[in-house]
């Protein structure tokens, strides 16, 4: 068993799918620009925003912070709740809770609209720290983001208190212009969980150990490549290991 657990949001938590794909389709009309194949919006889902509003789109810098601002617009008010929780995650963490583990989420999407996502469902309550990106969709860095998420676990659990609101605030302004973060330490009591290769890439980049989902967006052939320790095809075999 790991001590700290570190959970990705959209495609690992929440089935969150048609809130994203509407709130992208939004932006993209409002800007009069054409829509993607839906397999092409789908690999929206996991990267930020903007990296995939520029790749995908091939739109400029300005033009992808506006897409995003665009795209919050609709998701702040309707689209956060276009959403359901995978069948077997509120156990889950009911029963890592109850063994002391201590739990983060890490994820691209901006802190206010997870915190209210994860308090809708009623799991706010089992999560030590959230950690998202800031306001306007940049500081998306995934590692950057596993980084502070198990640096502020690891300060929880020396306080031996869940973080402040206010603390959980500070955290989510990130800066994606800080060096990569490297470690040659392999933390055995972490895990990174997530459902797509950025997780998996982001968590060995921070030295801790990763699980692919199955059941979110990504697929079999993609954690192994990336080299996840583990590939589970429901959340409750995370009490497994």
């Amino acid at each position: 068993m790991y001590k700290y657990y570190l959970f990705d949001l959209d495609g690992t938590i929440s089935q969150s799918e048609p809130g994203i794909l509407n709130c992208i389709r939004y932006a993209l009309d409002a800007a009069g620009l054409p829509e993607p194949s839906e397999k092409v919006l789908k690999t929206f889902i996991g990267p930020s925003l903007y990296d995939s509003f520029t790749s995908k789109c091939h739109v400029d810098h300005d033009q992808a912070l506006w897409l995003v601002a665009k795209y919050r617009e609709r998701y702040n008010v309707t689209g956060l709740y276009e959403t359901s929780i995978y069948g077997g995650i509120p156990e889950t963490l009911k029963a890592l809770k109850e063994r002391g583990a201590k739990i983060g989420v890490a994820t691209s999407k901006p802190t206010a609209p997870t915190e209210k996502i994860l308090e809708k469902f009623d799991l706010a309550k089992y999560f030590d720290v959230v950690v998202g990106s800031n306001p306007d969709g940049t500081g998306s860095d995934k590692q950057v983001l596993i980084a502070e998420c198990l640096k502020r676990l690891k300060e929880a659990d020396a306080e031996g208190t869940d973080m402040p609101q206010a603390d959980r605030e500070e955290a989510v302004m990130m800066d994606d212009s800080k060096p990569e973060v490297k470690t040659q330490i392999h933390e055995k009591d972490a895990v990174m969980i997530g459902d797509r290769m950025f997780d998996i890439d982001g968590g060995h980049a921070c030295g801790i150990d990763t699980v692919g989902v199955l059941y979110g967006y990504g697929n079999r052939e993609e954690f192994e490549k990336a080299g996840a320790e583990y590939i589970i095809s429901r959340p409750e075999e995370l009490l497994t290991l």
